[in-house]
């Protein structure tokens, strides 16, 4: 572990040439990593591990969507692929990626089987966290770490594939063996984590769930809607509207951000653009700041928790869900942005 400078604070940061995956490979060679879950995370770290070298199995619920998926990425049933209490009875290494909702329901299933010794591990603090609502606790003598990659299993996979990693926090809420450390690290190292930094579980969940609902994806498209009806409503065109709101943001501008920062496209912009984005900037923090303060408390006193859980343990959850989704899709603002992404020209034209 190495103390890295980030802003003026100093945290704990672990690279990949202070452990590197032949190191990763060494600590976990008398392990059999059990990833229960096939959705969001699943597959990612599940296909990263193997195609690392580790020995990995999945567990998932017969007769699912998820588990057809899993065939058809190659895992053969009866060999490494087995339904979810199976799984678990064979792994050392229980990866517990389930949805938060599906962890809540299994987890009667999955605790039989923690047995002495094992390290039950996370990609999100919220069973942990909030165990007074979803009731995980784990008992005394099993590790329970996290490693939390700071993107989606669609992206985790991808980017490895490009020979790339997505950064991911670790925590360790439990060290009963005294491997804990070694284990998460191995871990994050054998999913394809860039860099690993320090957080804890209940950070991790905070942080989480605040940017799930603020910059990443709510606060986002809430701008995005305002944006676009403000444009629309003063007469310009659906197209022009999407490609001054989206196109130019994602297509053009955030890339830079990624490449440089947004210090340098602010300075790499025209002395136009920077004039009003340098007025206008801390007025949008000012008017938003108060709505962050809120989201950030309720997240904190367990009442997105109690909300989600609430949500997703009601029958017509999927129904009501699908619904909200499809709203969002029929939206003039993003089927003008399907038209948009489909006159994107082919790169090799």
């Amino acid at each position: 572990m190495a103390k890295m400078n980030f802003g003026g604070v100093e945290e704990n940061v672990v690279t990949r040439s202070e452990f590197p995956l032949e190191k990763a490979r060494e600590v976990l060679k008398n392990e059999t990593i059990a990833v229960l879950g096939y959705g969001v995370q699943g597959p990612g770290q599940s296909l990263n591990l193997k195609d690392n070298g580790f020995n990995v199995i999945v567990g998932q619920r017969k007769g699912s969507k998820s588990w057809d998926r899993a065939v058809e990425d190659g895992w053969v049933p009866g060999e490494t692929l087995f339904d979810i209490e199976e799984a678990c009875e064979k792994g050392t290494i229980i990866e517990y990626l389930l949805s938060d909702a599906g962890q809540i329901s299994v987890w009667p299933s999955v605790k039989k089987h923690l047995t002495a010794g094992k390290a039950l591990y996370f990609s999100h603090g919220f069973g942990i966290t909030y165990n007074d609502q979803t009731g995980i606790v784990p008992p005394a003598d099993v590790d329970v770490i996290l490693v939390a990659p700071k993107g989606s299993g669609t992206s985790l996979r991808r980017l490895f594939l490009q020979g790339k990693g997505i950064n991911s926090s670790y925590a360790i809420w439990q060290d009963a063996t005294g491997k804990a450390y070694e284990r998460v690290i191995a871990l994050g190292v054998g999913v394809g984590s860039g860099y690993l930094f320090e957080t804890t579980f209940k950070r991790e969940v905070y942080s989480d769930l605040t940017g799930e609902r603020g910059t990443l994806m709510g606060a986002i498209q809430g701008i995005f809607a305002a944006q676009y009806q403000v444009l629309r409503e003063n007469g310009h065109t659906p197209s022009e509207a999407f490609n001054e709101t989206v196109e130019e943001l994602s297509q053009s501008l955030m890339p830079l951000i990624a490449e440089n920062g947004m210090d340098w496209m602010y300075a790499n912009c025209s002395t136009t653009a920077q004039r009003g984005a340098l007025d206008w900037w801390k007025k949008f923090r000012d008017a938003t700041l108060p709505v962050f303060n809120e989201l950030y408390e309720s997240v904190r006193t367990g009442n997105e928790a109690r909300i989600s859980i609430d949500a997703n343990s009601r029958p017509d959850y999927r129904e009501k869900l699908n619904a909200e989704l499809e709203e969002l899709h029929d939206s003039e603002l993003w089927r003008t942005g399907e038209t948009v992404r489909s006159l994107r020209p082919e790169r090799n034209e």
